[in-house]
C-alpha cells in the first residue's frame, strides 16, 4: 500500500469515527452530564490510552524545546473545536451540527490558498460542491424550523478551530514529530481548557448508571484517540486539503447510526445525499488521475484537436 492510499484510507477512518461524537455523547448528556465534564473524562481516558500505547511501543515522552508552543496552541485549538461543538448540542440537533460543522473543508482550502498560496483547483471546487450539495440533502430540519443562531456560532467556532488545526499539524515544526506522541501532547495541553472550566474537577458531573463509563471510555478511543492520529497521518500523507473534504465521511457515519440503530427510515433524499458526497470523496482519491485520463481520452481524437487549431 502507498503513502497516498494510506493516506486516504487513514482520513476516511478518521472522520467515520469522529462522526461518532453524538452517538456516545447523547446518552451521557440525557443521563444529566454538561458538556464540560464529558469532555473532562473523553481527553483524560484517551490521554491515558495514547499514554500506554507510547510506552507500549517503547517511544519516549520527551519533546524538544520548538515543540512545546505548537503543541500548547493545537492542543487550545483541539480543545475549543470540542467544546463549541458539543455546547452546540445543547441548541440544536446533533445531526444538525455534525452538517454544519461540515463547512471546515471550505476553511481548510481558503486558509491554504490565503496564507500558504496553494492553488484552489476545479476539482476541488467540484468536490467541496458536491460534498455540501449531499451534506444539505442529509439535513433534514423540521418544516419552518428556525435554527439557533447561538448554536451555529457555536459550531462555526468548531469548524474554523479544526480548520486551523488541520492545517497547523502540516504547517509547522510538528509535521515530523512521531504522530501518536503528538497526538498525546496535543490532548495533554487541551485538557488543561477542561481542567479550569470545570474549576479544577469540583464542578465535575458524573454518570449515575455504570454502563454510561463505556461511552465516555468508548468517545476516548474512537472519535478522539482513534480520529486524532488518523487525521494527523493523514494530513502527513495526503495533505490538509484532501483530508479535510474526506471529512464528509462524518454525517454519513451519523446517518448510518441513525438507521441501523435508531431506526431512522432511509429515504431517497438521504440515499442521494450519500452518493453525492462518495463522488465527492471518489473524485479527490482519484486527483490527478482524472487530469491524466482526460488527457489521453483526448489524444484519442487528434483530428479534432487540430480542427480546434
Amino acid at each position: 500500500m502507498n503513502a497516498k492510499t494510506k493516506g486516504y484510507l487513514l482520513g476516511a477512518i478518521a472522520a467515520a469515527t469522529y462522526g461518532m461524537n453524538p452517538l456516545f455523547a447523547l446518552p451521557l448528556y440525557k443521563n444529566g452530564m454538561d458538556p464540560t465534564s464529558v469532555l473532562f473524562f473523553r481527553y483524560l481516558f484517551a490521554m491515558a490510552i495514547l499514554g500506554i500505547m507510547i510506552k507500549a511501543r517503547g517511544r519516549t515522552f520527551r519533546i524538544v524545546r520548538k515543540e512545546v508552543v505548537p503543541l500548547i496552541v493545537m492542543g487550545l485549538l483541539v480543545a475549543l473545536s470540542s467544546l463549541t461543538l458539543f455546547l452546540s448540542y445543547n441548541y440544536m440537533a446533533a445531526g444538525i451540527a455534525s452538517t454544519i460543522l461540515f463547512v471546515y473543508p471550505i476553511l481548510v482550502a481558503l486558509i491554504m490558498a490565503l496564507f500558504f498560496k496553494e492553488k484552489i483547483t476545479l476539482q476541488t471546487v467540484i468536490c467541496i460542491l458536491f460534498a455540501l450539495g449531499g451534506i444539505a440533502l442529509l439535513y433534514r430540519g423540521d418544516d419552518g424550523a428556525t435554527l439557533s443562531t447561538m448554536g451555529v456560532l457555536l459550531v462555526m467556532v468548531s469548524a474554523l478551530s479544526y480548520a486551523i488545526y488541520i492545517v497547523g499539524v502540516n504547517q509547522s515544526s510538528l509535521k515530523q514529530m512521531a504522530t501518536v506522541q503528538m497526538t498525546f501532547y496535543v490532548l495533554v495541553f487541551g485538557f488543561v481548557l477542561f481542567l479550569v472550566c470545570s474549576r479544577f474537577g469540583t464542578a465535575l458531573t458524573l454518570p449515575t448508571r455504570w454502563y454510561l463509563w463505556g461511552n465516555l471510555i468508548a468517545l476516548a478511543a474512537l472519535p478522539t484517540a482513534v480520529s486524532f492520529i488518523c487525521t494527523t497521518q493523514a494530513v502527513q500523507y495526503i495533505g490538509s486539503t484532501p483530508t479535510a473534504i474526506l471529512g464528509a465521511l462524518e454525517p454519513v457515519t451519523a446517518v448510518i447510526f441513525g438507521v441501523t440503530l435508531f431506526g431512522e427510515p432511509l429515504t431517497p433524499r438521504l440515499v442521494l445525499g450519500m452518493v453525492m458526497i462518495i463522488l465527492a470523496v471518489t473524485l479527490i482519491i482519484a486527483g490527478g488521475s482524472i487530469t491524466t485520463q482526460l488527457v489521453r481520452f483526448r489524444k484519442l481524437f487528434p483530428k479534432l484537436l487540430r480542427q480546434r487549431h
